[in-house]
């Protein structure tokens, strides 16, 4: 499979790349450092998507059969940078006919208010007590600006015509890959409060194959 990876060399997205070139994948990773694209998949695009023309994309998305993007502020100060990435990201996959991308997004963001949601639920169907009532709010105040980013971002894939998955991990950690996770569509995990990077990375790849996973957004925890 032709992939393109944005923000390649982050947490997640650097795994991708690893992950997608032990799969046998034919990859195209996209970063602001290209030289820190790490192990190199050989072709290597460079890209500020806080800043990035559509047009200049163009040529990173063509002729791929999916998109992957782990993009997302690298500070709490970067309150815009999921949404307008990911506004290049779709125009450019529109240009090139490519309809196939899976984003990274976050746990909590089913109840954060965006401009397409004004009145979202006020609780996740899957947040336990503790969640719902203590984790969760505190998160949210102290992530409020990057939570209302990518719920920005997800808006804009909702009102695409892509075939797009949003994944919605808790809390990331550095754990090793288990493929012992669990998925829900639509939903958190009960009693879901972490899983590792690696994890998230191979859930995204795995989707891809999986055609039930489209134009759906995705809890994911261990």
């Amino acid at each position: 499979m032709k992939l393109t990876i944005f923000a390649a060399t982050g947490g997640i997205g650097r795994l991708l790349v690893a992950q997608a070139l032990d799969a046998g994948h034919e990859v195209t990773a996209v970063a602001r450092r290209p030289e820190a694209v790490a192990p190199s998949p050989g072709r290597v695009v460079a890209a500020d998507l806080a800043t990035a023309d559509p047009a200049a994309l163009v040529p990173a998305v063509a002729g791929a059969d999916a998109v992957l993007s782990a993009l997302g502020g690298r500070s709490r100060r970067d309150t815009d940078v999921a949404t307008r990435g990911t506004d290049a990201v779709v125009t450019a996959m529109r240009t090139a006919g490519v309809h196939r991308i899976v984003v990274v997004s976050a746990a909590p963001i089913g109840t954060v208010a965006s401009p397409a949601r004004p009145h979202p639920p006020r609780r996740d169907p899957g947040d336990g007590p503790l969640m719902r009532y203590v984790l969760g709010p505190a998160v949210r105040a102290a992530l409020g600006g990057h939570y209302a980013d990518l719920a920005r971002m997800e808006d804009l894939l909702r009102a695409s015509t892509l075939d797009w998955t949003i994944v919605r991990p808790p809390r990331l950690t550095d754990g090793p890959l288990t493929a012992a996770y669990r998925t829900a569509y639509g939903r958190n995990l009960r009693r879901g409060a972490s899983v590792s990077r690696p994890d998230v990375a191979h859930y995204m790849l795995r989707c891809l194959d999986d055609p039930t996973s489209e134009r759906q957004t995705v809890g994911i925890a261990r």
